[in-house]
């Protein structure tokens, strides 16, 4: 389990605090809907362009707010 920390996510198991940065753009790949994230460990990149994929609460949001148009 993972606890806050004021500088990201501290994870007891591994040692790190990890911070992730992101642009918040949504994109397509013809099946998920995903942002892009660059994943730091104690400030050093790990892991550029990491796709993490959207909830589906979320999907649901978007897809009922584009219906509407």
């Amino acid at each position: 389990m993972t606890t806050t920390a004021p500088e990201g996510q501290l994870i007891p198991e591994i040692g790190v605090i990890e911070t992730v940065e992101s642009d918040n753009i949504l994109r397509w790949d013809g099946s998920n809907l995903y942002v892009e994230q660059d994943v730091f460990h104690n400030g050093q990149l790990v892991h550029r362009r990491y796709r993490k994929r959207v909830t589906k609460s979320v999907a649901q949001a978007i897809a009922a707010i584009l219906a509407q148009h």
